[in-house]
C-alpha cells in the first residue's frame, strides 16, 4: 500500500516535471524564431539570430554593407562582385559565392552556402527560394519612402546593430532632403534634367514615377521628359524636343558621358551638351542614381549642380568622405571621394 501512493506520489512529480519541459522547450523554440514581414506583405519566420544571409539582389547587397552585415553575406550576385567600390570598401565580397548561372539562380548551389534567410527583389525568385526551405524576404522598393522600409526591414533581419543604424541612416536621408528643399523652396528657376541609364543605348531614359524623378524633384529640379517609366525606350526627337538643361548618364565617367555626347551627331546641339552640362552619375558601393542608399548623397549632388549659387558652401567631397566613414567604417581620401563624384573606379 505504502509503495503504491509512493509509485503514484513519483508518476504525478514526473509528469509535471515533464510538462514543465515541453512548456519550456516550446517557449525556447519559438524563441529561436521571428517573423519579419517583407515589402510585398509576406510574414516570413527564420531563426532569431542570423549570421548567414543570401543576398540576391544587387541594390540590396549595399543596404546590408551599410547596416554592418556584410561579413554574414554568403552569397550575393556577380554584378556586385564587378563593382570596384563595394570591393574596395569590403575585399571580403570576392570571397563569396555568387551562385548565378546568367540571370538565373543556380539552387544546388545556393543550398551549399547554407543560408539561414535570403533576400531577394523579385516575387518568382522568393518563390523558388522558399519552395527549396530559404527563408526567403522580398526587398524590392521604388521610391525613398521604399527605401526607408526596405532599410528598416532588413535591419529586423540582421539584428544586433543593424536596426540603430537604420535609424540612424533614415534620420540622415530624411535630413539631406529637407535641407535641400529648404534651400530652393523659393527657386523658381527647376532645371529640367534628362537622365540617361548608360553611354551604350542614349534613347535608354528614366521616366516620371520612379526615384530617380523624386531626387530630381527633391533637388530643386524636374524631368526633361513627360513619359513615365524605368530604363524606358524614347525617340530621339522626344529627347531634343526636351532639350534638357543638364544630362546625367548612369555607370559612366563625367569626362565619357560629355565626350559621347559631343561626338553623337543626334545629341551634340542640345542646350546641356553645348554648355558642357554632362555628367557621369557617381557609383560608389553601388550607383547612387537607383535603388541606392547612397541616394542621401544623390541628393546633395544634383542639388549643387542645378543650383550651385544656393550650394557654394556645400562640400561634395567632405560629405561623401564623411558618410564612408560613418557608415561602411572606411576612411576615404579626397582623392578617392574626388574619383566618386567623377564616376570614377579605384586607381
Amino acid at each position: 500500500m505504502h509503495f503504491t501512493k509512493s509509485w503514484r506520489r513519483f508518476t504525478k512529480v514526473a509528469l509535471v516535471g515533464l510538462l514543465t519541459f515541453g512548456a519550456l522547450s516550446t517557449t525556447t523554440a519559438a524563441a529561436s524564431k521571428k517573423t519579419v514581414t517583407d515589402m510585398a506583405g509576406t510574414k516570413v519566420t527564420m531563426p532569431s539570430k542570423i549570421t548567414r544571409v543570401a543576398d540576391m539582389w544587387h541594390a540590396n547587397n549595399q543596404v546590408v554593407l551599410l547596416l554592418g552585415g556584410q561579413k554574414k553575406l554568403v552569397a550575393t550576385t556577380p554584378v556586385i562582385q564587378k563593382l570596384a567600390w563595394y570591393a574596395q570598401v569590403y575585399p571580403g565580397i570576392k570571397k563569396v559565392t555568387a551562385p548565378f548561372s546568367g540571370q538565373d539562380i543556380q539552387t544546388e548551389e545556393l543550398l551549399k552556402a547554407k543560408p539561414q534567410v535570403a533576400l531577394t527583389s523579385d516575387a518568382t525568385q522568393a518563390k523558388t527560394l522558399r519552395d527549396a526551405g530559404v527563408p526567403t524576404a522580398n526587398v524590392m522598393f521604388q521610391n525613398f519612402a521604399g527605401l526607408k522600409k526596405s532599410v528598416k526591414i532588413t535591419a529586423k533581419i540582421l539584428g544586433g546593430d543593424a536596426p540603430s543604424i537604420a535609424k540612424t541612416y533614415t534620420k540622415e536621408l530624411n535630413g539631406n532632403i529637407s535641407y535641400v528643399e529648404k534651400k530652393v523652396k523659393n527657386d523658381k528657376n527647376k532645371p529640367a534634367i534628362l537622365h540617361i541609364g548608360n553611354v551604350s543605348d542614349l534613347t535608354n531614359v528614366d521616366g516620371r514615377n520612379t526615384i530617380i524623378d523624386e531626387w530630381m524633384k527633391a533637388a530643386g529640379a524636374k524631368n526633361a521628359l513627360t513619359a513615365k517609366g524605368n530604363q524606358i525606350t524614347v525617340t530621339v526627337e522626344q529627347i531634343t524636343k526636351s532639350n534638357p538643361d543638364m544630362i546625367i548618364i548612369g555607370g559612366t565617367t563625367s569626362k565619357k558621358a560629355l565626350a559621347t555626347l559631343k561626338k553623337d551627331s543626334r545629341f551634340k546641339n542640345l542646350k546641356a551638351v553645348k554648355a558642357g552640362k554632362v555628367y557621369g552619375n557617381p557609383t560608389g558601393t553601388f550607383a547612387w542614381d537607383r535603388y541606392s542608399t547612397e541616394a542621401a548623397l544623390q541628393v546633395l549632388w544634383v542639388a549643387k549642380l542645378a543650383h550651385p549659387n544656393q550650394f557654394k558652401s556645400l562640400n561634395m567631397v567632405k560629405k561623401t568622405q564623411t558618410f564612408y566613414n560613418k557608415y561602411y567604417n572606411y576612411d576615404l581620401t579626397k582623392t578617392e571621394a574626388k574619383q566618386i563624384l567623377a564616376g570614377e573606379n579605384p586607381a
